[in-house]
């Protein structure tokens, strides 16, 4: 018998490296929080005999002879349901993996009812008496680290069934994951296809249906600006230089007469400068404007001009400043917001970006930095997530070449291209996690 500990941040991981190196014939023998993750000591060739004289398991606390009898009692009905737990853990996962559903209506459906009602003999096997502390917080330690693990098996046995039941959909899903796109949203669009859907429709309706869901604007350069508008973002998505790139367009087409910008960047060093810096080399003005009243004087004086851009400060989500930022921008009615989002950024730092400047209900979004995402289905995904439409896209610095309006099919050939650039395949363990459909243990 062969038997290893392993240790990883959390439970999902520990069982991937069980997984991994002992194949699916693996016993856990024991789980363990620590300080630094998650501890599994798992045996190939499972021996019990072995198992008992090696002392794996749970025993009971060591006892003084003076304790008293209830409480001696106590810790031998912990000890003893949460070997019970664990003897209901390994029969629940055993019988998971021996049961092939029926290939008829719901199998998953069904698969999971089975799996849902081994895993309430695990919580009822691991009931203590609340009127010991200490019981009651190591039997909830274990209950945890049954449920990640129960977890675990049910995605991973809901993945493999789907991608035997349903390959080509399976087969979607992996390539929606190759581009990128989030699972929720993977998901959502896999929803979309059709039931009997052929081998020739899994390889181009994917992307078809990827890019009717991108809402775009419709805005372009002939008729950029007719208002005011504000860039609103986080720190370094490229607001000021896009902001040079618009107004270049709209003095080619309304003259230099016609475009201001005003610089609404208070806290970040040099930010006014860098605006002025465009101003003068497009023979544009440009305003400061501190707070609302100032923001709202200088809109006045603006008010016969074709095209105002406002140049906002860069602020996190969690910075108290972004409140100020809302009530400056909000002095008028007159103002159109723009999020502008960086395709480089990680898909959770992006939508947290859209959730941060919610309050202020953008109208549209621009997406920068094409040129240095590796892959934009995280883009695409938050995008899509939060139906923000699409006004332009960049792909450089270059004034004022490198813009773009939005174009769905665009972005999505572009997301193609960039998965032909990439060999590697998605892990199962990360498809199965994403994908599988495991059964919540416990609340």
């Amino acid at each position: 018998m062969k038997i290893k500990r392993f240790v990883a941040p959390d439970m999902r991981q520990a069982m991937r490296q069980v997984r991994d190196e002992q194949g699916p014939d693996a016993v856990i023998l024991s789980t363990r929080r620590m300080d630094d993750g998650i501890e599994i000591i798992a045996a190939l060739d499972y021996d019990e005999a072995l198992v008992r004289e090696a002392g794996f398991g749970v025993e009971a606390p060591a006892r003084r002879e003076d304790a008293p009898i209830r409480a001696q009692r106590d810790d031998l009905e912990r000890a003893a349901r949460i070997d019970q737990a664990r003897a209901a853990t390994a029969a629940a996962v055993e019988r998971a993996a021996k049961t092939a559903p029926p290939a008829t209506a719901a199998p998953q459906r069904q698969s999971s009812a089975a799996l849902a009602a081994s895993v309430a003999d695990v919580v009822r096997a691991a009931t203590v008496s609340p009127n010991n502390d200490a019981a009651v917080n190591g039997v909830r330690a274990e209950i945890n680290n049954l449920r990640e693990m129960l977890e675990v098996q049910l995605s991973t046995l809901a993945w493999n069934q789907m991608d035997r039941d349903q390959p080509l959909r399976a087969r979607v899903l992996r390539e929606m994951t190759r581009l990128g796109i989030d699972g929720d949203v993977a998901r959502a669009l896999c929803a979309e296809l059709p039931p009997g859907m052929t081998a020739e429709q899994a390889r181009y309706l994917p992307l078809g249906i990827l890019s009717r869901n991108i809402r775009t604007s419709g805005r372009n350069f002939d008729t950029v600006g007719g208002g005011v508008t504000a860039l609103v973002g986080t720190t370094g998505v490229g607001k000021t230089t896009t902001i040079a790139k618009l107004a270049a367009r709209a003095v080619l087409r309304h003259g230099a007469s016609n475009v201001a910008l005003i610089s609404a960047d208070q806290y970040r060093i040099g930010a006014g400068a860098q605006l002025e810096h465009y101003g003068r080399l497009l023979g544009v003005r440009v305003f400061n404007a501190h707070d609302a009243v100032s923001l709202r004087n200088v809109l006045l004086q603006l008010r016969g001009r074709h095209t105002v851009l406002v140049d906002t400060a860069g602020l996190a989500g969690n910075d108290p400043k972004l409140q100020e930022q809302f009530e400056t921008l909000r002095a008028t009615s007159d103002v159109r917001v723009c999020l502008v989002l960086a395709a480089n950024a990680q898909s959770q730092a992006i939508d947290n970006a859209i959730r941060a400047y919610a309050p202020l209900a953008p109208q549209s979004a621009i997406l920068t930095k094409l040129d240095e995402a590796p892959l934009i289905g995280g883009a695409l995904s938050a995008v899509i997530r939060h139906g923000l439409p699409l006004d332009y896209t960049t792909d450089g610095q270059r004034v004022p070449e490198d813009i773009a309006s939005a174009d769905a099919r665009k972005l999505v050939c572009l997301a193609a291209q960039l998965l032909k650039q990439r060999t590697e395949e998605p892990d199962d363990a990360i498809l199965a996690e994403r994908f599988g459909i495991a059964t919540p243990v416990l609340a």
